[in-house]
């Protein structure tokens, strides 16, 4: 039996990405528009419709607009940032939190997660919710990634030499008024009653992340040691594949963290470096932002609807 899948939008870098892991794939059928259909309203319409699983790889407006179109039992993946925070979905992370694995694979409506925001929630929600982090705690948050996080306008500005927005920087930071759209979304599942401040940077590579949220260990309730948060994050991944902690043994030997180190998988890896003297901590997480930071976490979140093994593809 095949699962007819519609990528709304794979002509972009994620719904590229998705497909190349899904078409070699016997036990899906993919639903593909050709590029003079891909624009029309009624043969979206159809493929929405006819697919088992639409995964909509879309600017928000027209993630809401292809929602709007599917009056039939279609499941929807969005990848966009239009469904994260929004009530009636489904946070598409299996290993947020036990049983959440088993929400997802009865919902029709899941919102795949965003970069920045699964790495921080994967740290933040864990230590939110055993009481150890404060949901009121002044949350910081440092992260850079390669710059097929911006899609391909900002692909071209670091590779195409005649791109109108070229760049010649190494690292540049943005999102300079504090409102990046993965706010919401790290706020409401991260268990914040504040939104943290954010702000991200972009390096000269192509693809990889690194996020850092800082904790001055003295200053919250009960101060807890750093091996305190790395055992809560140890046992809330305890058995899950691809997202796992470093042993805190390890973190004390690190030379250095290399956004690019996960390139090419499905991990998030996380890790609690620590200074016992002066009572600082910092989380943080190594992702590949096309990974499960975007098309790699949407096929497992298909793999998990359809009933096979989630590294399917992966």
């Amino acid at each position: 039996m095949t699962t007819n899948v519609f990528i709304d939008g794979e002509a972009g870098t994620t719904g590229l990405q998705i497909q190349e892991r899904l078409a070699p794939r016997a036990d899906i059928s993919l639903i593909q528009l050709g590029d003079d259909a891909r624009k029309d309203a009624r043969a979206r319409r159809d493929a929405l419709n006819a697919a088992d699983v639409a995964i909509l790889c879309l600017p928000d407006d027209a993630a809401r607009e292809s929602v709007s179109m599917i009056d039939s039992d279609t499941a929807v993946i969005d990848a966009s940032t239009a469904h994260r925070a929004v009530e009636g979905w489904d946070y598409g992370f299996p290993e947020y939190t036990p049983g959440h694995r088993e929400a997802m694979r009865g919902s029709k409506r899941i919102s795949n997660p965003g970069c920045y925001a699964i790495t921080s929630v994967a740290m933040l929600h864990p230590l939110v919710s055993r009481g150890l982090l404060p949901a009121d705690y002044p949350v910081t948050i440092n992260a850079v990634s390669g710059y097929s996080g911006g899609g391909k306008a900002l692909i071209a500005a670091f590779e195409d030499e005649n791109a109108e927005n070229k760049t010649d920087s190494v690292v540049y930071s943005y999102a300079l008024t504090l409102q990046h759209k993965h706010i919401p979304e790290i706020t409401r599942w991260g268990g914040l009653s504040h939104a943290p401040i954010f702000v991200p940077s972009v390096g000269r590579y192509r693809q990889g992340m690194l996020v850092q949220i800082p904790l001055a260990l003295w200053n919250l309730p009960g101060a807890p040691k750093a091996a305190d948060l790395h055992a809560a994050l140890t046992d809330h991944y305890a058995g899950e594949r691809f997202v796992t902690v470093a042993p805190f043994a390890e973190t004390e030997s690190l030379g250095l963290l290399d956004p690019e180190s996960l390139n090419g998988t499905n991990e998030l890896r996380l890790f609690v470096l620590h200074n016992e003297e002066t009572g600082q901590a910092v989380l943080a997480g190594l992702i590949d932002n096309l990974g499960k930071g975007a098309s790699g976490q949407a096929v497992q979140t298909l793999n998990l609807l359809m009933g096979t093994d989630e590294g399917e593809g992966l």
